[in-house]
């Protein structure tokens, strides 16, 4: 991560308003419209903060978003099935009796195991933060 991209990350986890603007980050932080700009657009696809609505502003908004951690661990899905697949893919073009296969299918082994844990793992996690705090 960018080191502007963290501190408006951070900026957000820390402050105690609601939201903020791109302009109150960039004057918190002492950092360029550019800036902020560029850490608004890495930190909302991976669902770290959010847009909101502020009635009477037209500025948008931005907060560090409820469940943002499970969101952001959730993404590794796509990654850990990427890994699998090229495991696989890797597999398919090799001989089976070889030192490449066996740390082919070691890789496919670690790959498929996280996948298996990771989904009920986040689901326990939200189920018993949601029980924790209602």
């Amino acid at each position: 991560m960018q080191r502007s991209t963290a501190r408006v990350m951070t900026a957000l986890v820390y402050t105690e308003q609601d939201t903020m603007t791109a302009a109150d980050l960039g004057a918190e932080l002492s950092i360029s419209s550019g800036a902020v700009s560029t850490a608004i657009k890495h930190l909302m696809p991976v669902g770290l903060i959010e847009r909101v609505p502020a009635p009477g502003s037209r500025r948008d908004h931005y907060r560090f978003r409820a469940g943002a951690w499970a969101a952001l661990m959730s993404q590794q899905n796509t990654l850990l099935a990427t890994m699998h697949n090229a495991a696989q893919e890797g597999l398919d073009a090799t001989s089976a009796d070889t030192v490449t296969a066996r740390r082919l299918h070691e890789m496919q082994d670690f790959y498929s195991f996280m996948l298996d844990e990771l989904v009920p793992l986040i689901e326990r996690w939200r189920e018993q933060y949601a029980a924790e705090h209602p």
